[in-house]
């Protein structure tokens, strides 16, 4: 089968294959189709130069907020990933069961990027979240609608991932825990894992990592005290050691107020890195401080996270939170995406959720993506030009 795409000569960092080399990626039918150097090519390939960058398999993002329109946090997904890198967005809990079908033909269906969907347990999903306007959908249990959410999640198994609660002082209120009690009874019956915000007590992050399944996700891992992870002393909970243990996922979920250099540094300390990175983008830190995919993946390299584990955290691993080992590679036979990134070094000023600032020397740039084996950006750009086939 000839090729529909070369990227020639790129540095190819895929974890999933423990691949870290100057090589060449096909694509041919939407898939990637061959792995190595100096690819043949007929006349007709699409040969674009990637030398000098580096090429991932398509970035994927645990945690965004792309139902634009539909509710008031969302953001453009195309016009996101086309800067960010990013190839698969995860939308986490904008819809509930109300709104779904809305976000699913008006947004999901249109889109050329794809989108995967944790289908939030409350009816309308995050619906009250805006500069002005903070309602806690878990505050209210009448709006808890976990028959629906079963039925809503089954009949879209091709596009919801999971189910999505969130609980803490902000979200759920005087409710406590109930939500996430609810939420699980809905990811058993549907058989689907969760993933589960967390922010200011109650509940606490012990009650809540606690009852999290193996396949589970815990996003806003690293956020800050109160309900850090990390103890006073700087060490990792025991009860966060335990959830690892048994299979429960750590997501970073940066957001307007879920990260912190603090709580990264003890843990990352401790040898406990994220299993996924992602940004929570939304419109309330799409200007700051989470930005991007990019950037929150820059923070962790600049903390000490060795490159490849900050790209494996935002492809292979996303993948298996997922259960879509299809994504998250470049091996072949997988769904063709892919990212060009480079490294650039300098001085760069980040900013977690608190305030505190991390002068770093490194910074991630997204270059240019491919989807679905096809180059996808909003402009054909001079830094990869096109090879003679």
């Amino acid at each position: 089968m000839p090729f529909d795409l070369v990227l020639r000569g790129g540095r190819v960092v895929d974890p999933s294959q423990k691949l870290d080399a100057v090589t060449d990626v096909a694509f041919s039918g939407g898939k990637v189709a061959m792995v190595g150097n100096a690819l043949k090519v007929d006349p007709g390939t699409d040969v674009r130069d990637v030398s000098g960058y580096i090429v991932t398999p398509g970035l994927i993002d645990l945690h965004t907020h792309v139902y634009w329109g539909g509710t008031s946090i969302g953001i453009d997904a195309e016009e996101f990933c086309r800067t960010s890198g990013v190839t698969t967005a995860i939308d986490t809990g904008s819809a509930g069961p109300g709104n779904f079908a809305g976000f699913r033909k008006h947004v999901i269906e249109p889109s050329q990027v794809r989108i995967l969907a944790y289908l939030h347990v409350s009816h309308a999903g995050i619906y009250g979240y805006s500069h002005r306007v903070m309602v806690g959908e878990s505050e209210e249990i009448r709006l808890m609608n976990p028959i629906d959410a079963v039925e809503v999640a089954d009949a879209n198994r091709d596009l919801i991932v999971g189910i999505k609660v969130r609980v803490g002082r902000n979200s759920s209120g005087t409710s406590g825990i109930v939500p996430l009690q609810i939420a699980l009874e809905a990811a058993n019956e549907v058989g689907m894992p969760l993933m589960c915000h967390i922010d200011h007590p109650p509940p606490s992050y012990e009650e809540v990592v606690s009852l999290l399944r193996p396949g589970d996700v815990l996003t806003h891992a690293f956020r800050p005290f109160p309900n850090s992870p990390a103890t006073a002393q700087g060490t990792v909970k025991k009860v966060v050691l335990e959830a690892r243990e048994r299979g429960v996922f750590f997501d970073i979920g940066h957001g307007k107020g879920s990260f912190a250099f603090k709580t990264a540094r003890a843990m990352l300390a401790n040898g406990f890195y994220p299993d996924t990175i992602s940004s929570d983008i939304h419109i309330l830190c799409i200007n700051g401080p989470a930005f991007d995919q990019v950037t929150t993946m820059s923070k962790f390299l600049c903390m000490g996270m060795p490159f490849p584990d900050v790209v494996a955290a935002s492809t292979v691993n996303a993948a298996m939170a997922l259960r879509r080992p299809e994504l998250g590679s470049l091996k072949p036979g997988s769904v063709g995406d892919a990212t060009l990134l480079s490294i650039q070094e300098g001085k760069f000023d980040y900013v977690d959720v608190v305030g505190e600032h991390l002068i770093g020397d490194r910074k991630i740039a997204s270059e240019g993506v491919v989807i679905g084996g096809r180059w996808w950006h909003p402009r054909e750009s001079p830094k990869f030009k096109r090879l003679a086939g």
